[in-house]
């Protein structure tokens, strides 16, 4: 933008220059001329008209040279030529006449309108040319046949008015010099206010909101500045209540999960007690303790939810790391559940990272509890390592970087991945999948009672959250025959190794 304003400053300046130059030369040439042509017009016409009051007609040669000598006298250095039917008298003899006065010019004059002049270029050089009759003095200004032109050399006007030129035009390169210094002192006065109000602003679009500018002058940029404080002050004012709200909401869900702990505590021992009994009951009376004890679960299992959720939401999560087989975490996973008959495993065996054992156990039984009771059999647990082969991020379905992430090419990562047959998600769902309480139910319906019930809706997004606080992630894509295929990537980091 500095550029920018010299630059039109610059040209407005030279755009001013050159014209006033040009007004200025036109003004100067036309007013040199106009006096030239007002004084040899005045000159001629006293001259002759004191010349010709003596002069008899008609004349001979010799009488009508003596009377072009004599005009000549009286007005310096002009050539007079004088005409007289077929007579032609010069007053320099050895001028050349012939090329400086035009037949408009004589024409002119022999139509006895009065006196005329012309400018006239002779071998590149300018002249005036004054012509005149000669009119009887009777009263009747009756023509008298005799025409007087008289010649005016123009060089001095022209070298006078080119004069002028060269210093006019010499004073544009200090004018195009003081403009463009007055347009650097104009940038630095307007756009040092705009690029701190930018930095300001940048620095509020990263977060920072006590990102202000001082306020100078009361110009539209001190204005402007006003507006930008006003509306950081608000918004400042806005997230720190919506701050202060979030962290009620937090504290709010963490203290009713609380709460209902021990009372669901005795729920679960009685609903326990109830299912145990079930078989000796009747119908109504078993049907019923077999729900009360499949809902008190599922309400114990989103307390624990929402309570694990507010602690992330509260960055109070932290990673109790450990090398650590993953092979044998997955498999302990299943086992935990009882899923070990109904889950195909494919386990790279070997693969030790540094990981919370707890945090991976929840990812996966997240993962594979949500294919049970959505998908369709057979459900398939892969274990394996990638490279990343590129720092591109990769699109959803690539194999070799997780997604949303730009990983150095050679970095190593573990990736868990969970796949059934059901109906699939479609891309709609695909992308809310990780929103907390989303489901997906009317696209995968399938719902088994012998996998425990519906989920919490949180069990996605806290697999996610899992994996995030490893420097991880979790993609979604649809399997090559159909179903969800769910991976988990982690950064295969082991003992010793950094971990960001």
């Amino acid at each position: 933008m500095r550029t920018r304003l010299v630059v039109t400053f610059v040209v407005v300046a030279l755009i001013s220059a050159v014209t006033a130059t040009a007004l200025a030369y036109r003004d100067a040439r036309t007013a040199v001329l106009r006096r030239t042509q007002d004084a040899a017009v005045n000159d001629v016409r006293t001259r002759v008209t004191a010349v010709a009051a003596d002069f008899d007609l008609p004349p001979d040669q010799r009488s009508l040279a003596r009377f072009a000598a004599k005009v000549s006298d009286g007005l310096g250095a002009r050539i007079v030529v004088a005409r007289y039917q077929d007579l032609v008298a010069v007053s320099d003899p050895l001028a050349d006449t012939e090329g400086r006065i035009t037949v408009e010019l004589r024409s002119a004059v022999r139509a006895g309108d009065g006196t005329r002049f012309q400018r006239v270029m002779w071998r590149d050089e300018p002249y005036l040319v004054v012509g005149m009759p000669v009119t009887y003095a009777d009263g009747d200004r009756r023509f008298s046949g005799l025409e007087v032109f008289a010649i005016t050399d123009l060089r001095a006007e022209r070298d006078d008015t080119a004069a002028l030129l060269d210093s006019v035009r010499a004073g544009i390169l200090p004018v195009v010099v003081l403009a463009a210094i007055l347009a650097l002192l104009a940038a630095g006065t307007v756009l040092r206010p705009v690029r701190k109000l930018g930095r300001a602003t940048r620095e509020l679009a990263e977060g920072d909101l006590g990102s202000r500018v001082a306020v100078k002058g009361h110009d539209e940029l001190a204005d402007l500045a006003r507006t930008f404080n006003e509306t950081a002050d608000a918004l400042q004012a806005s997230d720190a209540r919506l701050r202060e709200q979030e962290a009620k909401a937090r504290r709010f869900v963490a203290d009713v999960s609380h709460e209902l702990r021990t009372p669901l505590a005795a729920m679960t021992m009685v609903a326990t007690v109830l299912e145990e009994d079930a078989d000796q009951l009747p119908p109504d009376a078993a049907r019923a303790a077999r729900t009360v004890g499949a809902e008190t679960a599922r309400l114990s299992r989103l307390v624990e939810d929402l309570m694990e959720i507010s602690r992330f939401d509260a960055n109070a999560i932290r990673l109790n790391a450990a090398e650590t087989d993953l092979a044998d975490t997955v498999r302990a996973s299943l086992a935990l559940r009882g899923w070990t008959d109904r889950v195909e495993v494919h386990l790279d065996e070997g693969v030790r990272a540094v990981v919370d054992r707890r945090r991976v156990d929840v990812i996966v039984a997240n993962l594979v509890g949500n294919a049970l009771r959505h998908g369709a059999p057979p459900v398939i647990v892969t274990l394996g390592t990638s490279t990343s082969t590129s720092t591109t991020p990769r699109t959803t379905g690539a194999t070799s970087t997780p997604p949303g992430t730009r990983a150095d090419a050679g970095e190593e990562w573990v990736t868990v991945e969970v796949a059934d047959h059901g109906p699939g998600l479609p891309p709609e769902a695909r992308e809310r999948v990780f929103d907390r309480f989303y489901k997906a139910d009317a696209a995968r319906t399938r719902s088994a009672a012998d996998t425990g019930g519906q989920g919490s809706g949180l069990g996605t997004a806290i697999a996610l959250e899992n994996a995030r606080l490893h420097g991880g992630t979790i993609d979604v894509t649809e399997g090559p025959e159909g179903g969800a295929v769910f991976t988990l990537w982690l950064p295969l980091r082991r003992t010793g190794e950094d971990a960001e």
